[in-house]
């Protein structure tokens, strides 16, 4: 069995995580590719390193003296390497990052040195060996991942070793250093479990996996045990910080589990994710799986007499809106009347625009918009054949003086969306947990 694991930023922050990494990576012989973060905050009023090198490279391009900032940097390194008596030469690796910031280096190349660092220092810990993210994470001219390139190399360079490997960048054909998105170690992490057809991508963080609902609404939420990947994917859309979409494609696509742990609580078993379940015994008394939602959306309502049986009216507003380069997020729709849910904030400076051209185009009877509308989601399994689902749901919020001002149910039975008043968001949520879950 072959394990893949990422450790994020706050598992990198000190000594003290340091330790911990080793721990787990050591719990478990087939824990034997490891990819790694650039080093976290601390506490609160501390500073990730990569946030410090974009700093210096800002500096750096305005031509104000960064010494002081990669000082910060270098000495958060070497406190690392002094509490654990590491024997790599960080001395010459930071001065080799020093003389190449005084020739001119790039600012992906600057940023991406602290998962450089970090992976140098976790390898030399671990007795694992060191394997550059440059050597075999290899992007296409247009910025896009040559999987195939870039699997056959990592498998080639893996194959029956103990590797660290620093995410977040890998290298253009001509040489150049190129950086992933913010997150982009998750990435980094899931190409590496899918390029040596892992059995588990672990992916460790500060949190024991993703949360029923989000905790600065919900009191002590209970974490989410296991979750398909079309779950996730909802959950995500609706509004629920997990992880980078960039961070589930390649492990599904090769059908590997994705474990979602916390460094800080490494006996629990946190959430899995995967493509189906064969056996799903919570779901006979828990069929939801997680509620989400996100604030200010627009709700454009049209109506006119017979839109439903009209060949080519619907096209005609979905053109007014792609015309201006707005998605629509749902289209709750009625026999006379077509609603399309959008974020405010995209349709802002285009409004008069698309409504200028609906009119031209459909001539609808009447035009309505609200603002200030909140989307609130419940995803589960198969919530079509639950009866009394909806209902139950529109009796507590009308229950708790709670309107509801949009409904949608996806087609494949996983969630059911209801929108309302943006005043009313934190307690939709709260009302649909504690209804649900509790």
């Amino acid at each position: 069995m072959l394990k893949v694991l990422k450790f994020g930023g706050s598992s990198m922050a000190d000594a003290a995580q340091y330790q911990k990494v080793k721990d787990i990576v050591e719990a478990d012989p087939s824990r034997r590719v490891v990819v790694v973060s650039a080093a976290g905050k601390r506490n609160g009023d501390d500073h990730k390193i990569t946030d410090l090198l974009y700093l210096c490279h800002a500096h750096l391009k305005y031509g104000v003296d960064c010494a002081p900032v990669f000082q910060m940097i270098s000495e958060r390194y070497q406190e690392i390497a002094r509490d654990l008596n590491l024997k790599v030469r960080l001395e010459d690796e930071l001065a080799r990052i020093r003389q190449k910031m005084g020739a001119g280096i790039s600012e992906e190349e600057l940023v991406s040195r602290g998962e450089y660092l970090s992976a140098l220092l976790m390898a030399d810990y671990l007795g694992f060996e060191f394997v550059d993210a440059a050597h075999w994470l290899k992007f296409n001219f247009d910025g896009s991942i040559d999987k195939e390139t870039s699997y056959a190399a990592l498998a080639q360079q893996a194959e029956g070793r103990k590797v660290v490997i620093p995410g977040f960048y890998g290298m253009m054909p001509d040489g150049r250093i190129k950086t992933l998105t913010r997150g982009g170690s998750d990435i980094t992490g899931a190409l590496a479990a899918a390029a040596l057809n892992a059995d588990v991508y672990e992916n460790w963080t500060d949190v024991s996996g993703i949360l029923m609902a989000d905790p600065r609404i919900v009191e002590d939420p209970q974490p989410i045990e296991r979750v398909t990947y079309n779950e996730l994917r909802e959950l995500s859309h609706a509004g629920a910080q997990v992880l980078h979409e960039g961070t589930i494609y390649p492990v599904r696509e090769k059908n590997i589990p994705l474990n979602i742990r916390n460094t800080n609580e490494p006996e629990h078993p946190g959430t899995l994710i995967m493509e189906s379940f064969d056996d799903a015994p919570d779901t006979e008394h828990r069929f939801i799986t997680g509620i989400a939602g996100k604030k200010d959306y627009s709700i454009v309502t049209i109506t006119k007499n017979g839109l439903s049986s009209a060949v080519g009216e619907l096209k005609k507003i979905l053109e007014a809106f792609e015309n201006q380069n707005v998605a629509v997020e749902y289209v709750p729709s009625g026999i006379d009347s077509v609603s399309l849910v959008v974020d405010s904030g995209k349709i802002s400076d285009c409004l008069y625009s698309i409504l200028g051209e609906l009119q031209k185009k459909v001539k609808p009877d009447h035009i309505k918009v609200t603002d200030q509308i909140a989307v609130v989601a419940a995803v589960g399994r198969k919530m079509a054949f639950r009866p009394g689902v909806s209902g139950k749901i529109f009796e507590r919020l009308g229950r708790h003086g709670i309107s509801i001002r949009m409904i949608s149910q996806g087609p494949d039975e996983m969630n059911i969306i209801v929108g309302v008043d943006n005043k009313d968001y934190a307690e939709a949520i709260r009302v649909l947990y504690n209804s649900f879950v509790k």
